[in-house]
């Protein structure tokens, strides 16, 4: 059932487990050690190195684009197996690589609830707003094995800290009374990652993620908890999901899912996804290899007269499908609506 081999042939070679189960020497950044890795049935091709955590807070660098200055981070790798995740290159600091690496090798900081827990309790914390799901899923399949969340969100709502938790995970549903019972105390943000609803190029271009379909589902079930739920349409495939004709029939679903808002995010290619994507993109489009060279022939974002023409495509759908509400991080506990929506709602990074 169990391979306890692995661990020698990465850079946590010779770790041992003492007799706290911790390894003595750093064996990952920001980690004490390996604890051991393995494989089961279920997770065919797939290994999880499971290791207890040092820190569970990641402070965001100031120089980020992203609207939130905390994270928290389960799991690092993801069986997603999302083709375009700009996390991918993270996994070339474990001397993994950015590729099949990060499908299947899952690193598990186990003991993750119970540091947040410590931390959370320091005079120095200031209850500011934690995102979830900002990196790797924290509701990918393997949460279903290991049940990481439900010790985060316990300890965030008992801290009195606003969370928000971004997802294409169906194992969020497991949660949701706990979270439900964690609004009455603290803010508390659901959000779902929806990019289309092709169920043919989903299953090639995500093809560890639950179906749209399931997803959609997933957005009623946040709304039938009475939370205000937003979907991250992310990313939009230049050529393939951006026509009028699609996205229109894609924010349909969404709104119909109960979903109250929605942000767009173009596709980005960071170091590492970019070359990931460009293989899976040679392999199923070849004949777009050459337009996507054009587009993001700057690096990692997308030209920027795409990004208009795509922002003066999207905003009168999303006003007229009532999804202009955009996904952010809490503004009030879950049953609570804003008084008056941003003026911009219509994200495109």
């Amino acid at each position: 059932m169990f391979d306890t081999g692995m661990a020698s042939e990465f850079r946590w070679s010779g770790q041992q487990v003492l007799d706290e189960a911790v390894g003595a020497a750093a064996a990952l950044p920001g980690m004490r050690g390996l604890l051991r890795s393995v494989r089961t049935p279920e997770f065919a091709g797939t290994v999880f190195h499971e290791v207890e955590a040092k820190s569970a807070l990641n402070r965001v660098p100031g120089a980020s684009r992203m609207p939130f200055t905390w994270t928290v981070n389960p799991y690092r790798g993801c069986t997603h197996g999302c083709s375009y995740c700009f996390a991918r290159n993270t996994h070339t600091y474990l001397d993994f690589d950015a590729g099949a690496d990060f499908d299947s090798q899952i690193v598990v900081k186990v003991n993750v609830a119970r540091v947040l827990e410590r931390e959370l309790r320091s005079p120095r914390w200031q209850r500011e707003p934690v995102a979830m799901g900002t990196n790797t899923d924290p509701y990918q399949r393997a949460e279903g094995r290991y049940r990481l969340m439900p010790g985060i969100v316990g300890a965030l709502a008992r801290s009195g800290t606003p969370f928000s938790v971004l997802t294409k995970g169906t194992v969020l549903a497991r949660d949701l009374p706990q979270l439900a019972a964690a609004a009455a105390d603290v803010p508390v943000s659901l959000g779902v990652s929806i990019a289309l609803v092709d169920r043919s190029l989903q299953s090639r271009l995500e093809p560890g993620t639950p179906s749209p379909a399931a997803r959609l589902d997933l957005v009623r079930r946040i709304t039938d908890a009475g939370f205000d739920c937003g979907v991250m349409v992310a990313p939009v495939l230049p050529l393939l999901t951006d026509s009028t004709d699609a996205l229109d029939a894609l924010f349909a679903q969404i709104r119909a899912a109960g979903a109250v808002g929605a942000s767009v995010i173009a596709l980005h290619l960071r170091p590492g996804a970019r070359e990931w994507f460009r293989g899976w993109l040679a392999r199923e489009y070849p004949r777009l290899v050459e337009p996507y060279a054009r587009l993001y022939r700057r690096g990692s974002y997308v030209d920027a007269d795409y990004r208009r023409a795509l922002a003066e495509r999207v905003r009168p759908l999303l006003r007229e499908h009532g999804l202009d509400r955009g996904v952010g991080m809490p503004r009030g506990r879950a049953q609570e609506a804003p008084s008056t929506p941003p003026a911009e709602q219509l994200t495109l990074l």
